[in-house]
């Protein structure tokens, strides 16, 4: 198939690449297409699949819409004369045929049915290079029409309306998870698949899984395979979108795997169920039975059923063999089209006009036919955005409701009923507003959607951290009653709360006969990939390598790793002095002597409050230097040059006064933790921990395992030194624990390495659950739930939370270096300043 496929690639690319090199055929079909209409012939090229029923009842659709126009129409100047063509079903001999007739009928337009996207495609090009008006009945063209190309498909407001539809009804009988199955290529991803996806999404329907299937060499294989995967999900509600033709064998293979049984529900798309007449009826009647579908609603009238019963009867003389079929949809608008082309040649020809272009008059086609009113806007017909509910039965389908924009499902059109509740549901239909509806299996019963719901096998540990998960048995209860709490526990029971479907389930010990745990977190998780438990809530930590085998909700807990280290107190009663080293001291302090000598020296001779008895004089030159650390001097300044000197020392006295304030602020404040190599780091027994350090540079060598809080707090208090540890590093939620018990004594320190994922609850692979649960946590953590179930189990430890850096040192004291320039500033200005007012003052005593 592979190998035809590409033979068909590179046949259509050869097609393509013939009308490009031969512009001259565009131009001679020009010229054709405004001088043959001077005749009274219009030739149309008509492409169909005379094998299968979708052909026939088109082309005697087509045929009597002919008979049926000029009969009416005898006056009519022009009259369109049919080229039809036997398509074979094979694309690549259609677009050969297209190509015969362009060579040897003057053509003036294109009708085709069913056709591959590639082959619509290549056709609609081929009408645009030929200036020749391509209408597709059924095929889809591309997204964007080129010109000269004409939809009468549904357009993108059906399929908006339909995807509505069938989020409605879907809505209607509660089902909140759906499997969406589609077909694999540009038609099966057409334009209803956004819409669907919106629409579920806005009625908060669940899209449980999403599954493509292509139709190739391998399709049976591939769609055995596919539905057996969906066999074992917990979802039974099914929408299907694709080809009649893919239907057909997806509905064959589901039979034979018993999901066309009680308890499932199926509903397709118009795309097939406006086919269903044309599919083998063996295949309808034995593997399509209780499926639910939309069908395009056409508007009954009387010209239409006299027109079904005459169609009725030449189909039953032309094929007196076979069993005659129902009339479809396409029959009808193929039936519609004919007259909207010979409408428009005729106009074309008798009428004045300004449009000279077929296909502009094509466009302009405009009125009531056998499907309702007629009309193209954008290449495309404005198909009706009602819909028929309809339920096979037998070899046909039962209408069991409408489906409008404005009354939306309804159990007659026109109603003014609008189903959104199910509080007065009867067992087969909603709120006796549908009819009874028969569903796979026979069953009156509305399928629940689900499989049956059993108590989900919940396991938890034993033995582990009783902040997490506490597992105990009432001694008091006759049969030992099982008590599970904790903070696992408690988010997963709120998070089971929140849902809006019943969840029931049980706790069960992962214990052995001893109750003791019997292995490890992995062993827990272990037993849900062997489905002994469906699954575990505990502090499982989520890891890539775990996720091969079981699925995780979203993480309910911080993630990453810190550190928690001694709370240093600092009790030293000479900690003020520690700011500073001595040299500093004792340099600072002769610079205050030195200021308040230099300014005494300049002030006393002028100055009265620099003068008295020498004792005062003393005390002058200690006051005024000190006071300028709280800038407290009261004493006015004379000389410029002692201001001068007062100025530069406040600067200095400013810096030096605010470094000493951050230093001893730092040293009181600020706990951290200098890990010389010699250190001892504890970690927990069994956690993903050293893992994680070995990505930090430390050495297994200086780890030290512990399996309890206590034991941690002992090790902490004796220290490195005397065999025990001087931090532990574990993860974040740990970490909260052992807080609640010792935020007196100890603290954590950052950073926060994120190196793991938080804790996830685990649930089997492919589990629906999964969605549902991580929605909830989230919805917990964005209401402050979970912050309030933290805060009930570890207290409110955020103070005892200090983010630095801990590899830094301890605040340092501060030396001479770091102020040697400054006191060089001072030191020198001060000498400057009085060996200049020494020499002034000499100078001013020789010259009196």
């Amino acid at each position: 198939m592979e190998l035809k496929g590409r033979k068909q690639a590179f046949f259509a690319s050869l097609i393509l690449l013939l009308i490009h090199l031969c512009p001259s055929c565009s131009e001679h079909k020009k010229v054709k297409n405004y001088t043959s209409l001077n005749a009274d012939e219009v030739h149309v090229g008509v492409i169909l699949d005379m094998r299968s029923w979708a052909g026939k009842i088109s082309n005697s659709c087509i045929s009597m819409a002919i008979s049926d126009f000029y009969a009416l129409n005898t006056h009519y100047k022009t009259r369109l004369v049919l080229h039809s063509r036997d398509s074979k079903g094979d694309p690549l001999h259609a677009l050969t045929t297209v190509l015969n007739l362009m060579q040897n009928v003057d053509l003036q337009a294109i009708i085709c049915t069913e056709m591959t996207p590639t082959g619509a495609h290549i056709l609609a090009e081929i009408g645009s290079k030929a200036k020749i008006p391509v209408i597709s009945l059924y095929a889809t063209l591309p997204s964007s029409l080129t010109s000269y190309s004409i939809q009468i498909d549904q357009d993108d407001e059906a399929s908006q309306s339909q995807a509505k539809g069938i989020a409605d009804l879907i809505r209607v009988f509660k089902w909140k998870h759906v499997i969406l199955i589609y077909e694999d290529n540009t038609w099966g991803s057409d334009n209803i698949i956004p819409y669907l996806f919106d629409s579920l999404h806005d009625n908060d329907i669940d899209i449980a899984r999403r599954i493509t299937i292509s139709m190739s060499s391998n399709t049976e294989d591939q769609v055995i395979e596919k539905l057996s995967m969906l066999k074992s999900s917990e979802t039974k509600v099914f929408v299907v979108h694709m080809s009649h033709a893919l239907a057909s064998n997806l509905f064959l293979n589901a039979k034979k795997l018993g999901m066309m049984s009680k308890g499932y529900a199926w509903i397709v798309t118009a795309s097939t169920m406006n086919f269903l007449h044309s599919m083998d009826s063996s295949v309808v009647e034995s593997s399509m039975q209780g499926v639910l579908g939309f069908k395009r609603y056409v508007p009954a009238s009387k010209q239409l059923r006299n027109f079904t019963l005459k169609w009725k009867r030449e189909m039953y003389v032309n094929n007196q063999n076979a069993e005659v079929s129902e009339l479809d949809v396409h029959g009808i608008l193929a039936y519609d089209t004919v007259w909207a082309l010979a409408k428009a040649s005729e106009k074309l020809k008798t009428e004045i006009s300004n449009e000279t272009c077929y296909y502009k008059q094509i466009l302009n086609s405009r009125f009531t036919g056998l499907s309702g009113d007629f009309q193209l806007i954008n290449g495309k017909l404005t198909s009706s955005r009602a819909f028929e509910i309809v339920n096979v039965i037998g070899k046909t389908v039962k209408i069991v409701g409408f489906w409008t924009p404005t009354t939306r499902i309804t159990k007659e059109m026109n109603s003014s009923v609008f189903i959104n509740k199910m509080d007065n549901i009867s067992s087969s239909s909603p709120n006796g507003e549908l009819e009874a509806i028969i569903w796979p299996g026979g069953s009156v019963a509305i399928p629940v959607g689900s499989g049956k719901i059993n108590k989900l096998r919940i396991g938890v540990p034993v033995n582990g951290h009783i902040e997490f998960v506490h597992v105990v048995r009432d001694p008091q209860s006759v049969n030992a009653t099982l008590i599970v709490k904790g903070f696992c526990v408690d988010v997963f029971k709120a998070a089971i709360d929140s849902l809006t479907f019943e969840v029931p389930y049980e706790f069960i010990p992962f214990e052995d006969p001893n109750g003791r745990m019997p292995g490890s977190y992995n062993d827990l998780i272990d037993q849900v990939y062997f489905q002994k438990f469906d699954a575990v809530v505990g502090e499982t930590t989520i890891t890539a390598n775990r996720s091969l085998y079981v699925d995780f909700t979203l993480p309910y807990t911080d993630m990453g790793i810190g550190m928690i280290v001694p709370t240093d107190r600092n009790n030293n009663m000479w900690i003020f002095l520690k700011p500073l080293k001595p040299n500093l001291w004792l340099t600072t302090a002769a610079l205050f002597v030195l200021t308040g000598f230099v300014v005494w020296i300049i002030e006393r001779p002028i100055n009265d409050e620099f003068q008295g008895s020498p004792a005062h004089q003393f005390g002058m030159i200690f006051w005024y230097s000190f006071s300028t650390l709280v800038f407290s001097q009261r004493e006015k300044l004379l000389s410029n040059w002692s201001k001068f000197v007062v100025i530069v020392w406040v600067f200095v006295v400013l810096i030096l006064t605010s470094s000493y304030t951050a230093t001893l602020t730092s040293m009181l404040t600020v706990q951290q933790i200098k890990l010389a190599s010699r250190d001892n780091i504890g970690s927990q027994l069994g956690s993903f921990v050293p893992g994680a350090l070995s990505n930090l540079n430390f050495k297994d060598s200086r780890l030290k395992k512990y399996n309890s809080a206590e034991e941690f707090a002992n090790a902490l208090s004796k220290g490195s030194k005397n065999g025990g540890i001087s931090a532990i590093i574990d993860e974040i939620p740990y970490i909260k624990a052992f807080l609640g018990k010792y935020s007196a004594d100890y603290t954590m320190i950052g950073p926060n390495y994120t190196t793991t994922s938080g804790f996830g609850f685990v649930f089997q692979k492919g589990s629906p659950l999964v969605h549902d649960i991580s929605r909830a946590i989230a919805k917990l953590r964005e209401e402050g739930t979970l912050r309030k179930i933290e805060i009930e189990w570890f207290n409110d430890q955020q103070s005892s939370f200090i983010h630095v850096d801990s590899t830094s040192n301890n605040p340092s004291s501060l030396s001479l270096t770091n102020f040697g320039g400054l006191f060089l500033i001072t030191g020198i200005s001060s000498t400057l300043t009085l060996v200049a007012f020494l020499v002034s003052s000499l100078h001013k005593k020789r010259s009196f």
